[in-house]
């Protein structure tokens, strides 16, 4: 596994088990690196996480149809790269959805908001970005103005553990018992958004059940 910062991560403990109750002759490590132009060459595969599941791209010698699709990997067999967390994120929110979740707001435009795009169009829920940098920006959000997405989606690293004290700037207090929070970050369990969120009647739900079955589809890939 890949990735800038590894110590919120769950998944070497996860794929360790997988390993362990297949009896397969294999081994999965976090393997944290300061750029990706330190990318080891020598492995079967990799799980791809932030900063490098765009950064990647351009080490890759092909992509699946949905990797490039959505424009972001995290999950490489050999050279070829997919893409694994829209399922993820569909197969776990899918069962909180009502009828009249048709908008939905994306706080974040990096590799993970890529794929909950993706995923978003695929339940046919049409979706805006939030970002600090480009497109709507945090400051244009108004409390008056938050019943135009029912679904709210944080895509960003703000509030992962160890920086549990901080949550993204939306006006939570136009939130309503309409509304539903998902947050892609399940480490902390509750973060800082999901719990203004709660406060204010919303559904919410963390990345947990989204990260396992990710992992389960990368599975799958490696052992093709």
């Amino acid at each position: 596994m890949i990735g800038r910062y590894l110590g919120h991560s769950f998944s070497a403990e996860y794929f360790r088990n997988k390993i362990a109750q297949a009896d397969a002759d294999a081994v999965y490590v976090p393997l944290e690196i300061a750029t990706i132009d330190a990318l080891p060459t020598d492995w079967d595969g990799y799980s791809v996480t932030i900063p490098y599941k765009e950064a990647i791209l351009p080490f890759l010698s092909d992509l699946d149809e949905t990797a490039r699709a959505i424009g972001a990997v995290n999950v490489v067999k050999g050279r070829k790269g997919y893409n694994t967390d829209w399922i993820g994120f569909c197969e776990s929110i899918r069962p909180l959805l009502r009828a009249g979740d048709q908008k939905a707001l994306v706080l974040g435009t990096g590799g993970a908001a890529k794929a909950v795009l993706y995923g978003l169009q695929q339940l046919g829920i049409t979706a805006e970005t939030v970002s600090r940098t480009r497109g709507l920006r945090y400051r244009d959000l108004r409390a008056e103005d938050m019943h135009h997405w029912q679904l709210i989606v944080n895509c960003t690293p703000v509030g992962m553990w160890p920086d549990t004290d901080v949550c993204p700037a939306i006006p939570y207090e136009g939130l309503t018992t309409a509304h539903l929070l998902f947050d892609c970050i399940y480490n902390p369990e509750e973060t800082l958004f999901l719990r203004h969120g709660r406060e204010h009647g919303a559904r919410v739900k963390n990345g947990m059940e989204m990260l396992l079955r990710q992992a389960d589809e990368a599975w799958k890939i490696w052992n093709n």
